[in-house]
């Protein structure tokens, strides 16, 4: 890699053009479009975006387990994304393997830590509330406090069997305990989703808030609950996570009728759904918000600013100099093309989101 190199001609998402030299890893220099000076010059001409590295706050990135699993480098840079959150794919019987198989990609890693001790070693890791091992727990947060961001905990039947909202009560102790935010991946009842809406607070997270099954966040006239609004009022964070089960066009027509506005746009990406769809790729996702009305601002802070800011990473999230460089690059292509959300229904839309490239920890990598 040349040290010094100088992105020139690149459009900011209010679309002015400037041109970003970065130098050993860091941007150093934001100038006038086309006035870089650098070793190398890379000249998009005015035709690419440029924003903050993307950030996806739900894939599941331990290749070993399936379904869910992934390699990093597959769902991360190689994608557009340069910093991915792991979420919950492993306990904290094999978080170390999880932070240790990280270290081998170039791809910026945090995680959410599974409150299940075996993670998604199996797909009903709350149905025995032995797994829920707090010293466990409490010894992976301690070892590894740099590299978890919260608490991931799976409260929908097909994960807690006959155990209600109890693995989430014990969540909640959990979070207490370790002054870590819940993430709760919500979908089929029982437990009742109002039941689940009572146990959140400011900056947990619900994920898959878009999803179109019949215990969803909105009644049958398509209203959001209003146990859904109060959690929303509390400062309770509203993320995406399409996955192959958890993404809905009607619901999120529902939402977006009734200003219920996503927090973050995530993936819940892994092997299967990266191949073989629905979600193929986080820019296929914004392309989505973009047919539902949504504008590129806010489709891009949605994965930039927003997500840096639940974070506490504020650097993540914009472009300044000083910053290490992590960087985004893409065009909005006028083209016919299909979506699909994960109940099977297809959408026809004209334009999509392509990724061009990233600046990753410094490194520039065409995509």
């Amino acid at each position: 890699m040349n040290n010094r190199f100088v992105l020139q001609n690149v459009k900011m998402v209010d679309g002015n053009s400037v041109d970003i030299i970065v130098e050993n890893r860091k941007i150093v220099d934001i100038v006038s479009a086309g006035t870089g000076i650098g070793d190398k010059i890379v000249d998009y001409k005015h035709k690419v975006f440029v924003s903050s590295g993307w950030i996806d706050m739900h894939v599941h990135a331990f290749p070993e387990f399936d379904p869910y699993g992934d390699d990093v480098d597959e769902i991360g840079y190689k994608t557009g994304v340069t910093t991915i959150i792991d979420a919950g794919s492993t306990g904290a019987d094999r978080l170390t393997d999880l932070v240790s198989s990280c270290k081998k990609s170039k791809t910026n890693v945090f995680a959410f830590l599974n409150i299940s001790r075996i993670g998604l070693k199996r797909i009903d890791e709350l149905s025995d509330l032995s797994w829920l091992d707090d010293d466990a727990l409490k010894r992976a947060v301690a070892e590894h406090k740099d590299f978890i961001v919260g608490l991931k905990a799976r409260i929908s039947k097909s994960v807690v069997g006959s155990n209600g909202v109890e693995p989430l009560k014990i969540a909640r102790k959990f979070s207490k305990d370790t002054d870590l935010p819940l993430m709760v991946h919500i979908g089929s009842g029982p437990p009742d989703i109002n039941d689940v809406l009572d146990l959140l607070e400011k900056k947990d997270i619900i994920t898959h808030y878009l999803n179109g099954k019949t215990n969803n966040l909105f009644n049958e006239n398509g209203k959001p609950l209003p146990k859904f609004l109060n959690a929303i009022k509390r400062g309770v964070h509203l993320d995406v996570g399409h996955g192959n089960a958890s993404f809905s066009f009607q619901t999120a027509k529902q939402a977006k009728k009734y200003g219920i506005h996503f927090d973050t746009i995530s993936t819940d990406i892994y092997r299967k759904n990266r191949l073989n769809g629905p979600v193929y790729s986080m820019s296929n996702v914004l392309s989505k918000f973009l047919y539902l009305g949504y504008s590129l601002k806010e489709v891009i802070d949605a994965v930039t600013v927003n997500a840096a800011k639940w974070l506490n990473k504020p650097a993540l999230g914009r472009i300044a100099t000083g910053d290490t460089a992590n960087l985004t690059l893409f065009t909005v292509e006028d083209e016919v093309i299909s979506l699909l959300d994960s109940e099977g229904e297809e959408r026809k839309t004209d334009q999509r989101i392509v990724v061009k490239g990233v600046v990753i920890n410094g490194e520039y990598i065409e995509c």
